[in-house]
């Protein structure tokens, strides 16, 4: 991990926990800091107004939803639109999460929609990126993350980007106990870079914070976030349990 980029935890609930449990799971790790990383929640939609009031008076804590609508306002039933999470006190939204792409058939266009979309409304997006099991064996998975950024960045100019943070999600690794060996998500950490350095050539590279995603857990936390391109996590699973995201925050 660099010293120029603070880092940065991330907790996705995903579709998980009741109001209690969440405000219980909220608090324990309110409580048990300060850390060495700013910390984002990113609870069910429901529950975002109150992990926000639990949070508003500690500093480091960053409230985020899981997604938002690439409409502004309108006939759209079931969606969230990025001015209504800004104006819930929301800081940042996940985009292009791999289980939006395959369960709700998001395309890198759509995702580039919601990206401009968040930016408009001061949200800072956390763009999901990663190849599945196939990809990776066929030696395609660089291939594929260049596309997808190059795709869901598309006409987003430098200085709308200064505050994106992406997360690296190898989609074989996510929920199912496997993990990229460090060396294998640092190289994929430095060639994301690479690739921002390559579309907006200048600092917005050397600035922007790369999480990794993909069933981080205590015990792999600290060998994770040593490597010098990896500027935090996104964490799932092990998010859903004080202990074990405490452990992972300890890690830094």
């Amino acid at each position: 991990m660099s010293k120029q980029r603070f880092p940065l935890i991330a907790a996705n609930w995903k579709m998980n926990l009741l109001r209690t449990e969440a405000e219980q799971l909220v608090a324990s790790i309110v409580n048990n800091g300060p850390y060495n990383a700013e910390v984002a929640f990113a609870p069910p939609f429901l529950y975002i107004p109150r992990v926000g009031e639990i949070i508003e008076s500690n500093s480091g804590f960053f409230l985020a939803a899981q997604n938002c609508s690439n409409h502004n306002f309108g006939a759209y039933t079931g969606e969230v639109a990025a001015a209504m999470l800004s104006d819930c006190k929301v800081s940042m939204v996940i985009l292009g999460h791999s289980e939006r792409r395959s369960i709700f058939n998001e395309s890198d266009e759509w995702i580039n929609k919601k990206l401009i979309a968040a930016i408009d409304h001061e949200l800072i997006p956390i763009l999901c990126c990663g190849e599945d099991l196939e990809q990776r064996n066929s030696n395609r998975h660089r291939e594929v993350v260049g596309q997808q950024l190059e795709r869901c960045l598309s006409g987003i100019s430098a200085d709308k980007l200064q505050k994106l943070v992406i997360a690296y999600e190898p989609v074989w690794a996510i929920g199912t106990g496997l993990t990229a060996r460090p060396e294998q998500a640092q190289e994929m950490h430095a060639f994301i870079r690479s690739k921002l350095e390559r579309f907006h050539p200048g600092p917005l590279a050397s600035g922007t914070r790369i999480l990794y995603g993909g069933s981080v857990k205590p015990q792999n936390a600290a060998e994770l976030l040593e490597c010098n391109d990896i500027d935090g996590a996104l964490v799932g699973g092990a998010s859903l349990n004080a202990d074990d995201f405490t452990g992972i925050l300890r890690a830094l």
